[in-house]
């Protein structure tokens, strides 16, 4: 039976590993880490439990797709539920706008607390429908690497209405010519950090993502972001891929034009076909030291990182959803300081993510599980220590003005996480959450493709790679990968 080895059991990991036993292959998945997830893992602070990396859940048919394919029916291991409300933000100056996920409450809404005409929202979100339905075919769910990808009709019909698309501009632009209130304006640029890039740089094509939220819907899975992964492993088990946790691969090993087998310090596995979810630069630079490496791919700009505190909080607060996010009064300058002076800025934008509002058990009777991220650069060196200390305390202060408590003297445990530790326990290069950033219209074009152009068994999958960074990107990448991948059907 042909083998297939799987280097990562990151989300993207956990996925090429069942798309490759549904065609066949004997899989061996080597994680580093004594668990898997990668980012999308859990931990207990305290009597809090926390979801340590992504808290939104979109497109959760991707999830779905993988469970009809091994034939089990999703429901019976993996359960979510769609949000009614897609965010609670706030602002300096009291405004606030609990955002609807239906779509005609979110435009009434919209114009009651910004007084934007509800046509105009409504025509902003319909374009990020067109957008979307444009572009995700052709850009999100193919190799841009394969000729054939430019030669069928919907790539054809994409790239000739390109100049409607926003490419040429960017996306702060897009939502400043459409909108009249600077508020509106900074709610859609968020949507830049989605990929962790800057929306004073990144095209107006990235106007598509809101489309994610407001045509298709938010989730939240029963039991919490982890239960993706952790449901996933256990379907990859069920079906018979072997998982070696705590195994670090240290080196591939090519003969000729093909990669002939992974190297660990328990010894060298042989397999005929090679997947990795490590990150593209640590895998050129530890695993594959000799061969020729795609530098310009590899020194792209990478995205922003980030600086999350988990704080047990020992009161509840009625206002706060699932996600909330409390703006900086100054979008720019907190961009210019991500990714130009590589610090952080004298005021940030923090998302809280509140998991038991949706399930209660998270936390302690009258108590909240705080998950409290700021946008930070990637570790270059900096002093994070400083760091961590200035961002935390202008976290409180801002959550205390704008809810009006003493932030501080509730918080009953805590941890944190920065970009150098993200780096280590997740191999990713300065600990950037999506890869290469999109701070650049030809950015797509320049991700690393998910399969190697000169050894035809080795593929690549995860947020370094085509399509780019967070779930549902990482769950296409596995499945563009697999589908260049040959069956090998003479197994049960």
């Amino acid at each position: 039976m042909p083998q297939a080895c799987v280097i990562g059991a990151g989300i993207a990991g956990l996925a090429a590993s069942i798309r490759l036993r549904s065609k066949g292959y004997e899989v061996r998945v080597f994680e580093a880490n004594p668990y898997t997830g990668g980012k999308l893992h859990a931990a207990k602070y305290g009597d809090f439990r926390f979801d340590l990396g992504p808290s939104l859940f979109t497109l959760p048919h991707l999830v779905d797709e993988l469970f009809d394919l091994m034939g089990e029916s999703p429901k019976d291991h993996f359960e979510y539920h769609q949000k009614s409300t897609s965010c609670h933000y706030f602002w300096e100056d009291g405004t606030r706008f609990q955002a609807p996920a239906d779509r005609a409450a979110f435009c009434q809404e919209a114009s009651r607390v910004f007084g934007e005409a509800e046509e105009n929202v409504l025509g902003y979100l319909k374009s990020s429908d067109r957008k979307y339905e444009l572009t995700a075919p052709v850009f999100l769910e193919k190799s841009l690497h394969r000729l054939n990808t430019y030669t069928n009709a919907k790539t054809l019909k994409a790239l000739a209405l390109s100049s409607g698309l926003g490419i040429f501009k960017s996306l702060h632009k897009v939502n400043q010519q459409r909108f009249t209130n600077p508020k509106m304006v900074q709610l859609f640029d968020r949507y830049a950090t989605y990929n962790g890039s800057d929306p004073y740089r990144t095209p107006g094509i990235m106007s598509m993502i809101p489309h994610l939220e407001m045509g298709i819907g938010t989730f939240y899975p029963k039991g919490g972001m982890h239960r993706i992964s952790q449901s996933l492993y256990e379907l990859a088990q069920r079906h018979g891929v072997k998982f070696h946790l705590g195994t670090p691969v240290t080196r591939l090993h090519p003969e000729g034009n093909r990669i002939g087998a992974v190297e660990t310090a328990s010894g060298n596995y042989p397999c005929d076909l090679f997947v990795s979810n490590m990150d593209v630069v640590p895998t050129y630079r530890k695993l594959l030291p000799g061969v020729a490496a795609p530098e310009r791919t590899l020194q792209q700009e990478r995205s922003s990182s980030a600086l999350i505190f988990y704080w047990g909080i020992s009161e509840t607060f009625p206002e706060l959803d699932l996600h909330n996010i409390f703006f900086s009064e100054d979008y720019r300058e907190e961009f210019r300081h991500l990714f130009e002076t590589r610090d952080l800025a004298n005021d940030l934008t923090v998302y809280v993510n509140i998991t038991a509002k949706e399930t209660p058990s998270d936390a302690p009777k009258g108590s909240e599980n705080w998950f409290v991220m700021v946008n930070a650069p990637g570790d270059y060196g900096q002093d994070w220590a400083t760091l961590r200390a200035k961002a935390r305390q202008l976290i409180l202060d801002k959550l205390s003005r704008i809810l009006k408590r003493d932030i501080a003297s509730l918080i009953q445990t805590e941890a944190v996480l920065d970009p150098p530790e993200i780096a280590r326990r997740t191999s990713s290069f300065r600990g950037a959450l999506y890869g290469a950033a999109s701070n650049d219209r030809m950015a797509a074009f320049l991700r690393h493709p998910n399969k190697h152009s000169r050894f035809d068994n080795l593929y690549f999958v995860g947020g370094s790679v085509h399509p780019g960074g967070g779930i549902p990107l990482c769950l296409l990448s596995a499945k563009i990968a697999a589908a260049a991948i040959p069956e090998c059907r003479n197994s049960a």
